[in-house]
């Protein structure tokens, strides 16, 4: 079986050139973040936390083929995960999207969400 993975740098919003010290690295069932040069900070996060991804590119974005992906994830220690000016955004966020929805359903996890029970307070109460 062969792994899907995508490796991006972030970059300089101008030119889009990958002058700075920040690696991206999406695989089907985790994504990496490290940071630094002289002290590296690597976080994870695994696939079936992500529950929401959202694309936004601002027009200097667009200009240079960037784009910037926010994963909103069940993870504690970082709920809002950053993919800053990176290339191929779209296709990031379309590979991330698919693939958290595809771990939560290998796991059988379900997004928690509070979707309005109004006023149940037990599952025994439901008629």
């Amino acid at each position: 079986m062969s792994t899907i993975e995508f490796v991006e740098r972030k970059r300089w919003l101008f030119f889009g050139l990958p002058f700075t010290f920040t690696k991206y690295t999406i695989k089907e069932d985790m994504l990496t973040i490290d940071q630094g040069l002289f002290k590296i900070v690597e976080n994870d996060c695994y696939m079936y936390k992500i529950q929401d991804v959202q694309l936004t590119t601002s027009l200097i974005e667009r200009i240079f083929k960037l784009g910037t992906i926010t994963c909103y994830t069940g993870d504690t220690t970082n709920p809002n995960l950053q993919l800053i000016h990176i290339k191929n955004s779209r296709a990031i966020k379309d590979f991330i999207l698919k693939k958290s929805e595809e771990a939560r359903i290998k796991r059988r996890t379900v997004n928690m969400l509070d979707i309005g029970s109004g006023t149940i307070s037990d599952i025994d109460d439901v008629d």
